[in-house]
């Protein structure tokens, strides 16, 4: 079935980026609650740390990118910079306008960054193969390959 591997490539994509997301919320745990460095800051540093990690499972595991490293790297870092502002901005936004825990806060922006942010510019862009997959309105979002 054509609609397999989607799910397939994007069920790998969501273990990829819980585990990199584990890295990077411990870290800004204790990048905080150890180092007493302020939160927002902490998610900068951990992000680039679960970045780190989620890009090589992603590279080698996801998305079996044998495209240089280079260009998806470049990429890479302007996702990562995107998301890093979107999750310290978000976060700073849940936890001083609703008073939420910033630990809270962190979860539920990182929710929203990774599934309507991160996931979609590493597939169709940082990750994408040459004549490979594409978004297409006739199916409502499924994927469709070029012939």
């Amino acid at each position: 079935m054509k609609y397999k591997e989607p799910i397939k490539i994007f069920a790998k994509a969501q273990a990829s980026a819980f585990i990199g997301g584990i890295v990077d919320y411990f870290a800004m745990i204790v990048f905080t609650e150890l180092f007493h460095i302020h939160y927002t800051i902490s998610i900068a540093i951990s992000g680039v740390i679960g970045a780190i990690v989620n890009f090589s499972i992603n590279k080698y595991w996801t998305y079996l990118s044998n495209h240089a490293v280079g260009g998806q790297i470049v990429k890479f870092i302007l996702v990562l910079t995107g998301s890093i502002l979107l999750k310290s901005g978000g976060t700073y936004l849940f936890t001083n306008w609703l008073n939420i825990d910033y630990k809270i806060s962190r979860i539920i922006t990182d929710i929203f960054v990774s599934f309507g942010f991160n996931f979609l510019l590493q597939k169709y862009w940082v990750f994408k193969k040459d004549n490979g997959p594409l978004l297409n309105d006739n199916n409502l979002g499924m994927i469709e390959t070029r012939q």
